[in-house]
């Protein structure tokens, strides 16, 4: 089976992660520092140059005190 990545998915999950970072008041950095995750990395999640995962969407979800859903809610 071939692996499949929706990259207008993957671009519209990232944009939809900085829309609610924004509206928090977050800053990149600060959401790295709350997830542990690289400064570099946020921004490719949400230029959507990276299909992020699961373990990752959570984190970020618990970092923004947000539902995981809440990031998917852009369709």
């Amino acid at each position: 089976m071939k692996y499949y990545r929706d990259d207008k998915f993957v671009k519209k999950f990232g944009k939809r992660l900085k829309e609610v970072r924004q509206s928090k008041k977050v800053t990149q950095e600060e959401l790295a520092y709350r997830t542990g995750f690289e400064l570099s990395q946020i921004g490719r999640i949400e230029r959507g140059t990276v299909n992020t995962s699961i373990s990752h969407i959570s984190a970020i979800a618990k970092a923004l005190k947000i539902k995981p859903i809440d990031l998917f809610d852009f369709e």
